[in-house]
């Protein structure tokens, strides 16, 4: 063959194997909404960045008529390109060939890129569509989960992992998600369930829709396993594009700083704030009238909307936000809302972004369900995650402070390096109600008028304690600031905590209360 043959030969191949599933199949997703696994690869990144590694790896089973079916590039895509001029490497699994089902080879092409991932120190991409394990396989598709499985723990707190849900993900594929540090779903394609609808009909006569059991919504709105929903796959892409732009390559990094820009005018913070402190207030307005540009970046906005987490920048600089929002149960700790806060200050701190924790907390959510649903335990998580954090830490506390919850929310005591209060915080064990309900009880049960004395004690507590500057005597808060202040205050506690290094025990590790 001469060497034009064998050039024509190459396209040949190449052009058969770019072609997955082949027209039929291919005509089939996009009946379906969807793009196919190279369509979204070339969607996602810089145009024209692409390299596909491994496309003519083929299958080698020959078990139950699998001998003489060619599976192109074996159902996934992997290889390297960049987003915004950064490198990343990425692999798409393609449901037009085999329904994307994993296989040993498949697999040896997704960890063969993560293993890249690893050692060149650049964000991991999966795109996840697949009907699961390759049956045909037998264990040796298990094998290749596993192997999967081994390498997301690997990466875990050494590049960041970005999962994309766009198709099913079933059985034990959905434990690779679980185990990177960010999941995206898009609404109506987006399916995520360890058994699907038939199995827990057949178990427990239970009859769901695949929607209503694991769908895009309710992995993002009620299960907590989903981070950023979008109504179509290009709203999905564009959200990746941002969350990368606020995250570092590797844990080896820091974020880039870029070109700071002044909050917009109309978020003016000294009017954002109810003058009753029981009027709730939207948090996510105070961190607009702080961030960069008034670009807040919230991370599970739908899931546990009691606390705010996500990303923003202040003087070009990631910050890691979290908040107590009013809206929602009064902004109060509850299990969902523990774990949403501890995850993500672990991944903060893994890829060295500072922490700013905005306070307005009236303590834990009480009551039989959330004690016997293990509040504790979930509860502690947030302790151990910001007493464990060694990232620059800084505590801004807007109104209530109360009990273990201003504990929790990264006080002093916690190793928080800067605290903050505005004069509109109370800081205190409990409410000012609850509070003189216990103190005075004798007091008020006496009075000839019960009621009258009850709010003079309510009154007496408040001036005394339901302020800052109690704790501040005490030097639990570093500063008292006005609202027009905080900016300025946080910018240049980071400025100060930027080369910031902490004396921990020697360890193997921690044994956190998962």
């Amino acid at each position: 063959m001469s060497f034009m043959q064998r050039i024509i030969d190459f396209f040949s191949r190449k052009s058969t194997v770019t072609k997955g599933g082949g027209d039929k199949a291919i005509s089939k997703q996009k009946a379906g909404g969807k793009m196919t696994a190279r369509e979204r690869i070339a969607a996602l990144l810089d145009e024209g960045s692409f390299h596909e590694y491994d496309l003519f790896v083929e299958h080698k089973c020959q078990d139950f008529g699998m001998g003489d079916k060619e599976l192109a590039a074996d159902g996934v895509v992997t290889g390297s390109g960049t987003i915004a001029g950064r490198p990343v490497c990425i692999y798409a699994q393609d449901f037009t060939v085999a329904g994307g089902s994993l296989g040993l080879m498949h697999a040896r092409k997704i960890t063969k890129v993560m293993d890249h991932a690893i050692k060149m120190g650049v964000p991991i991409i999966g795109i996840n569509d697949s009907g699961g394990a390759r049956i045909q396989e037998g264990v040796n598709s298990l094998a290749g989960y596993g192997e999967i499985f081994y390498r997301n723990t690997l990466a875990s707190g050494v590049v960041p992992q970005i999962s994309v849900i766009l198709g099913p993900c079933a059985g034990g594929a959905v434990y690779s998600p679980a185990l990177t540090d960010f999941v995206f779903v898009v609404d109506q394609i987006s399916k995520m369930f360890i058994t699907g609808p038939e199995v827990v009909k057949t178990v427990l006569g239970e009859e769901i829709s695949m929607e209503d059991l694991g769908g895009a919504r309710v992995q993002a709105e009620t299960a907590g396993n989903a981070h950023f929903f979008a109504n179509s796959e290009l709203e999905c892409f564009e959200q990746i594009r941002t969350l990368v732009g606020f995250l570092p390559d590797n844990s080896r990094n820091k974020p880039a700083i870029i070109e700071q820009k002044r909050p917009k005018a109309s978020y003016k913070i000294e009017e954002l704030i109810p003058k009753d402190s029981k009027i709730p207030f939207d948090v996510r307005d105070i961190v607009r009238a702080i961030v960069d540009d008034s670009e807040f970046f919230e991370v599970q906005e739908l899931f546990a909307p009691n606390a705010i987490i996500g990303f923003g920048r202040i003087n070009g600089e990631t910050v890691g936000i979290i908040g107590n929002q009013a809206l929602f149960l009064a902004g109060v700790l509850d299990i969902d809302a523990s774990d949403k806060i501890a995850r993500f200050i672990r991944f903060c701190d893994a890829f060295n972004i500072p922490l700013l924790t905005l306070m307005d907390i009236p303590g834990y959510l009480p009551g039989s369900d959330q004690e016997h649903n293990g509040v504790i335990r979930h509860g502690a998580k947030v302790l151990y995650a910001y007493s464990e954090a060694s990232v620059p830490k800084i505590t801004v506390i807007l109104r209530k402070a109360y009990g273990g919850g201003y504990i929790a929310m990264c006080s002093h005591h916690l190793r928080a390096d800067f605290v903050f209060a505005w004069p509109t915080a109370e800081i205190a064990v409990m409410g000012p109600e609850g509070a003189a309900n216990i103190i005075f009880r004798s007091e008020i049960m006496a009075a000839d008028n019960p009621e009258e004395m009850r709010k003079l004690k309510v009154k007496e507590y408040t001036d005394k304690f339901a302020n800052p500057y109690v704790a501040a005597s005490s030097g639990y808060v570093d500063a008292v600031i006005t609202p027009e202040e905080t900016r300025a205050a946080i910018a240049h506690a980071l400025q100060l905590t930027r080369n910031k290094q902490e004396a921990r025990p020697d360890r193997k590790h921690g044994v956190p209360p998962f």
